[in-house]
């Protein structure tokens, strides 16, 4: 794939080592942004129409956020045939952050079955945002391949 799509290629590995980046060190994430994120859910605290957003939803939408992008390129580099790939590839990376998280950073990070639920969903999110992104070239390659095909059997 890497001699197909260079370009995707370097931008997926990129965003895969981001996300080993922000899961994978001692200090979580947001423990550099903490009082800006305390801040924003206080103010969302206030008002009756974002009182449900706490720390909590916010960090399984996140997670979900972070996730949907793995899906999207997977499909995109590999293909709609493998689309499969972006799932696999999502629950197995997620597993293997959360069990590093629960034995090598236990110290200072918390490994949790509701990351594992909102990683996996945020790849198969992006996984059908993939499919459905690439339905239309999928249809023009069909409608090609038919197009040939009726020529060489009229042949």
């Amino acid at each position: 794939m890497l001699h197909r799509h260079p370009v995707l290629s370097i931008i997926t590995l990129a965003y895969i080592v981001f996300v080993g980046l922000v899961t994978l060190t001692p200090a979580p994430f947001d423990s550099n942004v903490n009082g800006t994120i305390a801040r924003v859910l206080r103010l969302f605290a206030r008002h009756e129409l974002t009182e449900w957003i706490t720390y909590s939803r916010l960090e399984f939408m996140a997670n979900i956020g972070m996730f949907v992008p793995i899906g999207l390129f997977l499909v995109l580099l590999f293909g709609r045939r493998f689309w499969w790939v972006g799932i696999a590839f999502g629950v197995a990376f997620t597993l293997f952050i959360e069990g590093f998280q629960g034995v090598v950073l236990s110290a200072t990070r918390y490994s949790t079955v509701s990351d594992i639920v909102a990683n996996s969903a945020g790849a198969v999110l992006g996984v059908g945002l993939g499919l459905i992104v690439t339905a239309g070239s999928a249809r023009r390659a069909r409608d090609r391949k038919a197009t040939r095909d009726r020529l060489r059997t009229a042949a």
